[in-house]
């Protein structure tokens, strides 16, 4: 399990004014911009590895904390939901077009960080890339998920929450820490075969208005989402072309890859295979192709004695 740490070098200003601890990663010469949206209970130090190799590939790279995510005592202190934090990472996304300076932002958006999109100023971003990001009502869980889901849901959450004053996932060994009303909100969200829409209830039409051009990258061997989830997620999404890939780690080369472990240093081969390719970036110069060797004129061929008879092909052997 990965806890929060303190491993931040700056603080961005959410809308209402609340700062939140955030982490540059900074390129010599940047050809694009990227932030790293996290999933539910995964802090920004989780994508550590990714994001230093995206700065070596040219990337700005910006990753965030959810306010209210620091440990159990901030978490008890928070009132914040998750449209709260969707609202968080609209900031965040607004930092960093402001340091982009123009360049091409893509936003790279795990599970729940995908899910949030629609709240975000979408038309600062030029691609999408969507992680593991799907519809996550329990019954468009993992089998094994699926199956421990009505006691989570209908007993352990709100019976923990009310006893700790937080979700203390990290010590029942489920899911991670989260404040009350995060956990509340998701809690709501899971039960509903709408998701989101239980609580937002024009979340179709905000869908409907994004039109960047989005991947939605899935692996067979989720843990905790089927591909029904992604693809009831992906088919909100009808005002954009979305590049699905359902991809098995086998055929790619990996070992696993889960729910998380795309973010994972293990899966550096696929950073450069599938995620690189996808990012907005300035077009790198082409190079001008090198000169054709210049055929000999005949005359030059004559001036230095070459048996050339009339109508034999320059470079062809004459008996």
């Amino acid at each position: 399990m990965v806890l929060y740490d303190s491993r931040y070098n700056d603080t961005i200003a959410a809308d209402d004014g609340r700062e939140l601890r955030a982490t540059w990663f900074r390129p010599r010469d940047p050809r694009g911009a990227v932030l790293l949206v996290p999933a539910m209970a995964t802090p920004a130090s989780f994508y550590r590895s990714l994001a230093d190799w995206l700065a070596g590939a040219g990337f700005l790279t910006l990753t965030f904390d959810y306010r209210g995510t620091g440990g159990p005592a901030e978490m008890r202190a928070e009132r914040a939901d998750i449209i709260r934090w969707a609202g968080d990472a609209a900031s965040a996304l607004e930092a960093l077009v402001q340091r982009a300076d123009g360049r091409p932002v893509t936003w790279v958006g795990h599970s729940l960080g995908s899910q949030i999109l629609p709240f975000a100023h979408h038309g600062l971003i030029d691609r999408v890339v969507a992680v593991a990001s799907g519809n996550g009502y329990w019954k468009h869980n993992a089998p094994a998920v699926r199956r421990r889901a009505p006691l989570l849901w209908h007993a352990l959450a709100p019976t923990a929450v009310a006893a700790a004053g937080y979700f203390p996932g990290r010590r029942l060994g489920i899911i991670g820490d989260l404040p009350p009303q995060v956990m509340r909100q998701w809690r709501r969200w899971c039960l509903s075969p709408t998701y989101f829409e239980v609580d937002v209830p024009r979340i179709r039409e905000r869908m409907a208005h994004v039109t960047t051009p989005m991947t939605s990258v899935w692996f067979t061997d989720d843990e905790l989402l089927t591909a029904g989830a992604i693809d009831a997620m992906d088919a909100l999404y009808v005002g954009t072309p979305v590049e699905r890939l359902r991809l098995d780690p086998g055929e790619l080369g990996v070992e696993r890859v889960g729910h998380h472990g795309f973010f994972r240093e293990s899966s550096r081969v696929l950073w450069e295979s599938l995620l690189l390719p996808r990012l907005a970036a300035v077009p790198t110069p082409e190079l001008p192709a090198p000169p054709a060797p210049s055929q000999p004129r005949l005359d030059e061929l004559v001036a230095a004695g070459d048996p050339i008879r009339v109508g034999t092909p320059v470079g062809r052997s004459v008996e």
